[in-house]
């Protein structure tokens, strides 16, 4: 009828300020789109506990358990030993007694000073070196993850996890189930559900902008819930041309 679609979006414009400012890697571009009412809003829930894989492993991913035996599970799963499972985890305080279950349990831990939602994509993503994301962060972000990893086969868990005891009773107030294990299809609970993310600075899942004489070279995944497809994209931005019709000062 020529109206546009109701949609819910969800987008992180610069996921990973901080890595972009210290010339860091991971740094991305995200949006994720998906029929209106079925993202999850977070109201005063501004973190979440976080458990993210691959086709291979998602369904036998258990929030609630040990972090050991979740790499047990996920090396079982995969055919390999535990020391062959690669975790992802956000390098905070809060994480002290999780890096350190990983690590006698035998994994690989890698520890990221900001952004979780590329590793969570590249837990899906072949190639990448990344089975697991874990830990706590920011909930819009794995609401984004929900979206990607619905997108590519994968899953994830989450809880919500409050700050303080001021937060934990706001949260509460607003109705939220404190002990209730969200998963993709709550997160995200659309079936045609759009995402596209672009690498600012290089990384596991995106090369980073790279300029040329002419303009820009960008990297993107845009990626489709419903069809299953996702499409690798090497766009080649000439700054000349789109400085004669937009109102951006490229050069």
């Amino acid at each position: 009828n020529g109206e546009p679609p109701a949609v819910d979006v969800a987008v992180d414009p610069l996921e990973g300020t901080r890595l972009t400012a210290l010339g860091m890697p991971n740094a991305i571009s995200v949006v994720a789109v998906a029929e209106r009412g079925t993202m999850f809003f977070p109201g005063a829930a501004v973190y979440m506990d976080k458990i993210a894989g691959g086709p291979e492993v998602f369904d036998v991913l258990d929030i609630e358990a040990p972090p050991a035996e979740n790499v047990r599970r996920v090396a079982k799963a995969k055919g390999v030993e535990a020391s062959g499972v690669s975790v992802v985890v956000l390098d905070r305080d809060r994480h002290v007694e999780l890096i350190k279950a990983l690590r006698e349990a035998g994994a690989k831990v890698f520890l990221i000073t900001d952004g979780d939602v590329a590793p969570s994509i590249a837990a899906a993503q072949e190639g990448t070196g990344v089975d697991l994301l874990m830990g706590v962060g920011g909930t819009p972000e794995g609401v984004i993850s929900a979206a990607a990893l619905k997108c590519l086969g994968g899953g994830m868990q989450g809880k919500l996890w409050p700050r303080t005891p001021e937060e934990r009773q706001t949260i509460l107030d607003q109705g939220y189930d404190l002990d209730r294990v969200l998963s993709t299809d709550d997160l995200v609970a659309g079936q045609d559900v759009f995402v596209a993310a672009t690498g600012v600075t290089t990384g596991a899942l995106l090369k980073g902008v790279r300029y040329t004489e002419a303009g820009a070279v960008t990297d993107s995944l845009v990626m489709r819930s419903r069809s299953g497809t996702f499409r690798r994209i090497e766009a080649h931005h000439a700054f000349e041309k789109l400085m004669k019709f937009s109102r951006i000062k490229y050069r």
